[in-house]
């Protein structure tokens, strides 16, 4: 009687034990990809229950620096290093739940490598390793607005890189002009080498990268002497890896003022020309028409 009485209460004691005395830390199944700029949640929970209680968590770099700590039954961000203030978050309300998940935001490029989440009780540590690999996002700028040179100024077209990839990872620029008829390659810069023996004529010896800027990842493109020929879209298109971007710029051809003085001048004779022949046509005209009138009176 006495050991049916009392066996309901050791095996709850038994369940507690199991619950309190061991767990696992779960691992994720393979590397975290993510976008320069967005956000990531890095996994970490236990598969049982732990007491608060007792309870620490604690998030590490491979570098051995501290990214954020739960303890004490609350999250400690002044404990964070400084790279991680107020970009990685425990998500509070799920800690009783065994899940110890880190949502990391604004994702840099330097956040790439391995993550370590150590869970602590009383009894017991567990630990797993998250890897981030980040995804290069291709950002390619340029002017946002047409440009309207005199024919025979040097013009720029501006595009530069903007992202986390060094200019040596590059592997293709090239400019080109969008055409009724297809595609006119301008420049191109291939694997570290400006490549002009496929420059078309009308672009030769007038087409030309900023040498010394390429290092910065700037590929502007510097037009000499423009003709009325050169007007229409050009575009600058970046090859990285598997990524690709690219940016327009719309070239309008204005007229100088001496082109607009001699079209003055060209109008102006015009006129003067078409006046002088109108009033010449009606003289002519009057005087036939009096002479073809003093003929038929006289007939008469």
């Amino acid at each position: 009687m006495y050991l049916k009485m009392h066996l309901p209460k050791c095996l709850c004691m038994s369940v507690l034990l199991m619950i309190a005395d061991g767990f696992v830390v779960q691992s994720p199944s393979g590397p975290l990809v993510v976008p320069l700029g967005g956000s990531v949640v890095l996994p970490c929970s236990v598969d049982t229950l732990l007491p608060v209680e007792g309870l620490e968590v604690e998030w590490k770099r491979d570098s051995g620096t501290l990214v954020h700590l739960f303890q004490d039954g609350e999250s400690r961000p002044e404990s964070q290093h400084q790279d991680y203030y107020d970009r990685a978050h425990f998500f509070t309300e799920e800690i009783q739940h065994g899940n110890f998940s880190l949502l990391l935001n604004n994702v840099r490029a330097e956040d790439k490598g391995e993550y370590r989440c150590k869970v602590y009780s009383d009894q017991d540590s567990d630990e797993n390793v998250v890897e981030i690999k980040y995804v290069e996002r291709l950002i390619v700028s340029g002017s946002n607005h047409s440009i309207s040179p005199y024919e025979g100024e040097d013009v720029t077209l501006s595009c530069s890189v903007d992202s986390h990839i060094p200019p040596e990872e590059i592997e293709e620029v090239s400019w080109k002009k969008i055409d009724k008829d297809g595609e006119i390659l301008v420049l191109l810069f291939h694997y570290n080498e400006i490549i002009t023996e496929s420059t078309p004529d009308q672009y030769k010896d007038r087409a030309e990268f900023f040498a010394d800027e390429i290092p910065k990842a700037n590929f502007s493109l510097r037009l000499k002497s423009v003709r009325n020929a050169d007007k229409g879209v050009y575009m600058c298109l970046v090859f990285a890896g598997d990524f690709s971007a690219n940016t327009t710029m719309e070239v309008k051809i204005s007229l100088s003022t001496l082109h607009i003085v001699v079209l003055l001048l060209c109008g102006l004779a015009f006129g003067s020309a078409s006046l002088l022949g109108c009033l010449v046509w009606r003289k002519f005209n009057s005087e036939d028409f009096h002479a073809i009138t003093y003929c038929l009176d006289s007939l008469i």
